[in-house]
Protein backbone atom coordinates (compact mmCIF):
# COMPACT_ATOMS: atom_id res chain seq x y z
CA UNK A 1 0.00 0.00 0.00
CA UNK A 2 2.65 2.34 0.74
CA UNK A 3 4.57 1.72 -2.47
CA UNK A 4 1.72 2.41 -4.07
CA UNK A 5 0.94 5.75 -2.55
CA UNK A 6 5.05 6.54 -3.35
CA UNK A 7 4.47 5.45 -7.10
CA UNK A 8 1.34 7.74 -7.33
CA UNK A 9 3.01 10.87 -5.53
CA UNK A 10 5.85 9.93 -7.81
CA UNK A 11 3.82 10.11 -10.75
CA UNK A 12 1.99 13.10 -9.65
CA UNK A 13 5.34 15.02 -9.16
CA UNK A 14 6.37 14.27 -12.94
CA UNK A 15 3.27 15.76 -14.38
CA UNK A 16 3.52 18.69 -12.04
CA UNK A 17 7.02 19.48 -13.04
CA UNK A 18 6.22 18.94 -16.96
CA UNK A 19 3.88 21.21 -16.37
CA UNK A 20 6.13 23.63 -14.59
CA UNK A 21 8.55 22.97 -17.37
CA UNK A 22 6.56 23.87 -20.41
CA UNK A 23 5.45 26.92 -19.13
CA UNK A 24 8.80 28.07 -17.99
CA UNK A 25 10.64 27.12 -21.63
CA UNK A 26 7.01 28.07 -23.33
CA UNK A 27 6.88 24.91 -24.93
CA UNK A 28 3.79 23.87 -26.33
CA UNK A 29 2.64 19.90 -26.97
CA UNK A 30 0.22 20.73 -28.59
CA UNK A 31 2.54 22.52 -31.45
CA UNK A 32 4.29 19.93 -31.62
CA UNK A 33 1.58 17.16 -32.22
CA UNK A 34 0.07 19.74 -35.11
CA UNK A 35 3.75 20.13 -37.27
CA UNK A 36 3.94 16.44 -37.05
CA UNK A 37 2.83 16.56 -40.26
CA UNK A 38 5.38 18.69 -41.20
CA UNK A 39 8.53 16.36 -39.41
CA UNK A 40 7.53 13.25 -41.20
CA UNK A 41 7.64 14.70 -44.58
CA UNK A 42 11.09 16.11 -44.08
CA UNK A 43 12.21 12.50 -42.64
CA UNK A 44 10.31 10.79 -45.89
CA UNK A 45 11.27 12.80 -48.55
CA UNK A 46 14.57 14.41 -47.60
CA UNK A 47 16.12 12.35 -45.31
CA UNK A 48 14.70 8.90 -46.95
CA UNK A 49 16.28 6.37 -48.15
CA UNK A 50 19.74 7.13 -47.60
CA UNK A 51 21.79 8.03 -50.25
CA UNK A 52 25.82 7.51 -51.40
CA UNK A 53 28.02 10.40 -51.98
CA UNK A 54 29.73 10.72 -54.69
CA UNK A 55 32.42 7.76 -55.46
CA UNK A 56 35.06 9.70 -55.53
CA UNK A 57 34.50 11.73 -52.10
CA UNK A 58 33.91 7.80 -50.39
CA UNK A 59 37.64 7.36 -49.47
CA UNK A 60 37.55 10.76 -47.48
CA UNK A 61 34.31 9.57 -45.32
CA UNK A 62 36.08 6.72 -44.42
CA UNK A 63 39.35 8.63 -43.82
CA UNK A 64 37.16 11.09 -41.67
CA UNK A 65 35.58 7.94 -39.76
CA UNK A 66 39.14 6.72 -39.40
CA UNK A 67 40.20 10.27 -38.34
CA UNK A 68 37.58 10.31 -35.47
CA UNK A 69 38.80 6.94 -34.17
CA UNK A 70 42.56 8.36 -33.75
CA UNK A 71 41.26 11.22 -32.18
CA UNK A 72 38.84 9.68 -29.39
CA UNK A 73 41.89 7.14 -29.23
CA UNK A 74 44.89 9.53 -28.83
CA UNK A 75 42.96 12.31 -26.73
CA UNK A 76 42.07 9.52 -24.21
CA UNK A 77 45.11 7.99 -24.28
CA UNK A 78 47.36 11.51 -22.98
CA UNK A 79 44.39 12.31 -20.59
CA UNK A 80 45.14 9.07 -18.98
CA UNK A 81 48.51 9.48 -18.20
CA UNK A 82 48.09 12.86 -17.41
CA UNK A 83 45.43 11.92 -15.13
CA UNK A 84 47.21 8.80 -13.41
CA UNK A 85 49.39 11.43 -12.49
CA UNK A 86 47.65 14.33 -10.83
CA UNK A 87 45.12 11.71 -9.48
CA UNK A 88 47.91 10.38 -7.23
CA UNK A 89 48.07 13.66 -5.52
CA UNK A 90 44.20 13.89 -5.41
CA UNK A 91 43.77 10.77 -3.10
CA UNK A 92 44.35 11.55 0.54
CA UNK A 93 45.44 7.96 1.44
CA UNK A 94 48.41 8.29 -1.14
CA UNK A 95 49.43 11.79 -1.75
CA UNK A 96 52.78 13.24 -0.07
CA UNK A 97 50.67 16.13 -0.04
CA UNK A 98 47.15 14.75 1.79
CA UNK A 99 46.29 18.85 2.28
CA UNK A 100 46.28 19.36 -1.23
CA UNK A 101 43.86 16.63 -2.13
CA UNK A 102 40.70 18.34 -2.09
CA UNK A 103 42.33 21.15 -4.30
CA UNK A 104 43.16 18.54 -7.07
CA UNK A 105 39.58 17.05 -6.66
CA UNK A 106 37.53 20.28 -6.74
CA UNK A 107 39.54 21.08 -9.91
CA UNK A 108 38.95 18.20 -11.69
CA UNK A 109 35.58 18.75 -10.86
CA UNK A 110 35.18 22.25 -12.21
CA UNK A 111 37.01 21.03 -15.51
CA UNK A 112 34.40 18.26 -15.88
CA UNK A 113 31.38 20.43 -15.42
CA UNK A 114 32.18 22.23 -18.81
CA UNK A 115 30.63 19.56 -21.96
CA UNK A 116 33.37 19.34 -24.35
CA UNK A 117 30.95 20.78 -26.78
CA UNK A 118 31.54 24.11 -24.64
CA UNK A 119 35.52 23.71 -24.72
CA UNK A 120 35.79 23.05 -28.57
CA UNK A 121 33.79 26.90 -28.83
CA UNK A 122 36.01 28.02 -26.29
CA UNK A 123 38.95 26.77 -28.65
CA UNK A 124 37.79 27.54 -31.91
CA UNK A 125 38.48 31.28 -31.91
CA UNK A 126 41.79 30.55 -30.84
CA UNK A 127 42.98 27.23 -33.25
CA UNK A 128 40.59 27.33 -35.89
CA UNK A 129 38.78 24.40 -37.58
CA UNK A 130 40.61 20.92 -37.22
CA UNK A 131 41.74 18.32 -35.24
CA UNK A 132 43.65 19.94 -32.77
CA UNK A 133 40.29 21.85 -31.54
CA UNK A 134 39.09 18.43 -31.06
CA UNK A 135 42.02 16.44 -29.94
CA UNK A 136 42.09 19.47 -26.70
CA UNK A 137 38.78 19.42 -25.89
CA UNK A 138 38.48 15.81 -25.85
CA UNK A 139 41.65 15.41 -23.98
CA UNK A 140 40.51 18.19 -21.20
CA UNK A 141 37.21 16.65 -20.35
CA UNK A 142 38.79 13.18 -20.38
CA UNK A 143 41.20 14.21 -18.02
CA UNK A 144 39.03 15.66 -15.50
CA UNK A 145 36.45 12.88 -15.75
CA UNK A 146 39.56 9.98 -14.93
CA UNK A 147 41.23 11.71 -12.57
CA UNK A 148 37.83 11.65 -10.32
CA UNK A 149 37.54 8.07 -11.02
CA UNK A 150 41.12 7.01 -10.81
CA UNK A 151 40.73 8.80 -7.00
CA UNK A 152 37.87 6.73 -6.59
CA UNK A 153 39.61 3.68 -7.55
CA UNK A 154 42.41 4.44 -5.20
CA UNK A 155 40.33 5.32 -2.42
CA UNK A 156 38.48 1.76 -2.36
CA UNK A 157 42.21 -0.29 -2.27
CA UNK A 158 43.34 -1.31 0.89
CA UNK A 159 46.06 0.72 2.70
CA UNK A 160 47.47 -1.97 4.43
CA UNK A 161 50.25 -2.65 1.82
CA UNK A 162 51.10 1.15 0.94
CA UNK A 163 51.07 1.48 5.01
CA UNK A 164 53.96 -1.48 5.68
CA UNK A 165 56.22 0.00 2.26
CA UNK A 166 56.15 3.60 4.01
CA UNK A 167 57.03 1.98 7.51
CA UNK A 168 60.25 0.19 5.89
CA UNK A 169 61.25 3.24 4.43
CA UNK A 170 59.37 3.29 0.60
CA UNK A 171 59.99 6.64 -1.15
CA UNK A 172 56.37 7.43 -3.10
CA UNK A 173 57.30 6.18 -6.29
CA UNK A 174 58.49 3.49 -4.93
CA UNK A 175 55.04 2.82 -2.71
CA UNK A 176 52.96 3.73 -6.35
CA UNK A 177 55.14 0.96 -8.60
CA UNK A 178 54.66 -1.46 -5.81
CA UNK A 179 51.51 -1.01 -4.68
CA UNK A 180 49.47 1.35 -6.61
CA UNK A 181 49.70 0.34 -9.73
CA UNK A 182 49.38 -3.65 -8.99
CA UNK A 183 46.33 -3.12 -7.01
CA UNK A 184 44.42 -0.24 -9.28
CA UNK A 185 45.80 -1.67 -12.56
CA UNK A 186 42.55 -3.39 -14.04
CA UNK A 187 40.34 -0.43 -12.64
CA UNK A 188 41.94 2.17 -14.34
CA UNK A 189 42.18 -0.23 -17.48
CA UNK A 190 37.97 -0.61 -16.95
CA UNK A 191 37.89 3.35 -16.42
CA UNK A 192 40.31 4.00 -19.78
CA UNK A 193 38.01 1.86 -21.98
CA UNK A 194 34.73 3.46 -21.06
CA UNK A 195 35.98 6.79 -21.50
CA UNK A 196 37.23 5.60 -24.81
CA UNK A 197 33.72 4.81 -25.46
CA UNK A 198 32.38 8.10 -24.16
CA UNK A 199 35.11 10.13 -26.59
CA UNK A 200 34.22 8.17 -29.85
CA UNK A 201 30.03 9.66 -29.52
CA UNK A 202 31.56 12.99 -27.96
CA UNK A 203 34.31 13.43 -30.70
CA UNK A 204 31.57 13.49 -33.68
CA UNK A 205 29.66 16.12 -32.17
CA UNK A 206 32.83 18.41 -31.45
CA UNK A 207 33.84 17.67 -35.30
CA UNK A 208 30.26 19.03 -36.06
CA UNK A 209 31.28 22.48 -34.43
CA UNK A 210 35.46 22.51 -36.27
CA UNK A 211 37.03 19.79 -34.38
CA UNK A 212 37.16 17.94 -37.59
CA UNK A 213 36.74 14.15 -37.98
CA UNK A 214 33.21 12.32 -39.38
CA UNK A 215 31.57 15.03 -37.44
CA UNK A 216 32.47 17.81 -40.20
CA UNK A 217 31.66 15.99 -42.94
CA UNK A 218 28.53 15.34 -41.56
CA UNK A 219 27.77 18.78 -40.73
CA UNK A 220 28.92 19.89 -44.15
CA UNK A 221 26.56 17.43 -46.15
CA UNK A 222 23.69 18.93 -43.71
CA UNK A 223 24.83 22.67 -44.50
CA UNK A 224 24.57 22.02 -48.09
CA UNK A 225 20.88 20.55 -47.54
CA UNK A 226 21.54 16.90 -49.04
CA UNK A 227 19.94 14.97 -46.20
CA UNK A 228 19.87 11.52 -47.88
CA UNK A 229 23.51 11.32 -47.64
CA UNK A 230 24.05 12.82 -44.66
CA UNK A 231 21.85 9.99 -43.00
CA UNK A 232 23.92 7.40 -44.66
CA UNK A 233 26.93 8.75 -42.88
CA UNK A 234 24.71 8.98 -39.24
CA UNK A 235 24.30 5.01 -39.92
CA UNK A 236 28.11 4.88 -40.73
CA UNK A 237 28.92 6.64 -36.92
CA UNK A 238 26.10 4.35 -35.37
CA UNK A 239 27.82 1.29 -36.66
CA UNK A 240 31.35 2.76 -35.91
CA UNK A 241 29.59 3.26 -31.88
CA UNK A 242 27.66 0.21 -31.76
CA UNK A 243 31.11 -1.43 -33.12
CA UNK A 244 33.38 0.21 -30.23
CA UNK A 245 30.75 -0.16 -27.62
CA UNK A 246 30.59 -3.57 -28.16
CA UNK A 247 34.65 -4.25 -28.56
CA UNK A 248 35.47 -1.72 -25.30
CA UNK A 249 32.81 -3.60 -23.62
CA UNK A 250 34.11 -7.22 -24.26
CA UNK A 251 37.45 -5.91 -22.95
CA UNK A 252 36.46 -5.03 -19.69
CA UNK A 253 34.51 -7.64 -18.98
CA UNK A 254 37.63 -9.48 -19.33
CA UNK A 255 39.87 -7.09 -17.27
CA UNK A 256 37.31 -7.16 -14.08
CA UNK A 257 37.31 -11.08 -14.28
Amino acid sequence: MISKKLYTGFLILCVVLFAVCTVLTDFSPMTLFANSDAFWEFITEDFLPPALPKASRIPGVFESVLVTLALAMSATTVAAILAFVVSLFGSEKVSPFPRFAKIVRGFATFLRNIPALVWAFILFSSLGIGTGVGFVALCITSFAFMVRAFVETMEDVSQDCVESLQAVGASFPQRVAQAILPSCLSGFLSWFLYCVEVNIRASTIVGMVGGGGVGLTLFSYIKSFQYDIALSIILLIAVMVIAVDRVTSKLRKEILK
